[in-house]
């Protein structure tokens, strides 16, 4: 690939690249100074990689200026020990920064051999590049969809695409839904509302960052859930339903998808719709939450106790079969009988 901003790696960076390969050094930060690639820091190994990773990383991120670390992992591959690769580009740092560093990312990875790379994240906040984070970073890719809007950014270009399914049975191309990122704070309150601490959770779309973000997660009943419902602006709406069925206690997790119909934008309708499949496949398969029922509502008011039990207990119609007349005997039959023999009594006088 060629060096699409004209930044190359100095001679000190590719005789530390060549140690650091060679398994002297745990950690490295590299930045981009005087238009060339330079060595902003580095550490040896003291313990394993895990027991020193927050220790090390975190403290080199600042948070208005993106940088690469390069981090060594214990285990090896057939060129030699593997690594992670964070990209580190903050919130608050210039866009023209952001811009440079993400241009020049590819470069470096060059440099220092794809083949030695075993993982690659994107960093905005420090949760996102934590230890933690690396581990969430993992699990997420199982899942079919990223977890974070860091995860997200290194596959915006894929997710973006409209695909087309032809076969026998196609009627139309099909749009698939756009994956936009949770931001970090609507993704720690679905962890939490996985893990009971929160009964309830809402969420909305910042059209401008292209986010999902956080939007309410105060405690709700059922009396209270009505007046969650924005009457002017789409949601989408986790709740923890607790009822009783049948005599069992019951926690069922319901996904409310509000839309006041055509007092929002036909942007605001077609987003929201794009984007709830994606967000509800993440929560099913990769957070491993069982949605026992999936609504869409115009208005908050049909949210009420019978309805809700209603949607997750719907009643089974029990239809009674008609009384079947028998068939009779097979064959041709003769002509219907409507006068009584001869001989018969008309009545009884």
């Amino acid at each position: 690939m060629s060096h699409q901003t004209g930044i190359q790696a100095g001679d000190d960076v590719k005789e530390i690249f060549a140690s650091a390969r060679n398994g002297d050094l745990r950690l490295l930060k590299i930045v981009i100074e005087n238009e060339e690639l330079a060595v902003g820091g580095s550490k040896q190994a003291a313990q394993s990689w895990d027991q020193e990773y927050d220790s090390l990383v975190l403290p080199l991120l600042q948070n208005d200026l993106p940088c690469y670390i390069l981090y060594r992992l214990d285990s090896s591959n057939n060129q030699g020990y593997e690594w992670i690769f964070i990209a580190w580009s903050p919130d608050h740092s210039p866009v023209r920064h952001k811009m440079l560093y993400a241009a020049t990312r590819a470069t470096l990875k060059k440099e220092f051999g794809g083949g030695h790379i075993k993982d690659e994240i994107f960093g905005t906040a420090k949760d996102d590049v934590s230890l933690s984070g690396y581990r969430k970073f993992l699990t997420s890719q199982a899942a079919p969809l990223p977890l974070t809007a860091a995860e997200e950014e290194l596959r915006q270009i894929k997710l973006s695409e409209v695909q087309t399914d032809i076969g026998v049975d196609t009627k139309h191309q099909t749009l698939q839904g756009v994956a936009f990122p949770l931001h970090g704070e609507a993704m720690k309150a679905l962890e939490q509302f996985k893990d009971k601490r929160v009964n309830y959770v809402q969420l909305e779309i910042n059209f401008e960052k292209e986010l999902i973000m956080l939007s309410n997660t105060d405690p709700t009943e059922i009396k209270d859930l009505p007046k969650r419902i924005p009457k002017d602006a789409a949601r989408y709406h986790f709740f923890l339903y607790k009822h009783s069925h049948e005599g069992d206690y019951l926690e069922s997790i319901v996904f409310i998808y509000s839309m006041p119909g055509y007092s929002c934008s036909i942007k605001e309708r077609m987003l929201y719709s794009s984007c709830k499949n994606p967000l509800v496949e993440m929560v099913e398969n990769h957070m491993q939450m069982e949605i026992e029922k999936k609504m869409e509502i115009d208005n908050g008011d049909e949210l009420t106790a019978d309805f809700l039990y209603e949607e997750v207990h719907p009643k089974q119609h029990a239809h009674k079969q008609a009384f079947a007349k028998p068939k009779g005997p097979a064959g041709k039959r003769g002509g219907r009988r409507i006068t009584r023999p001869p001989g018969e009594d008309d009545g009884d006088d």
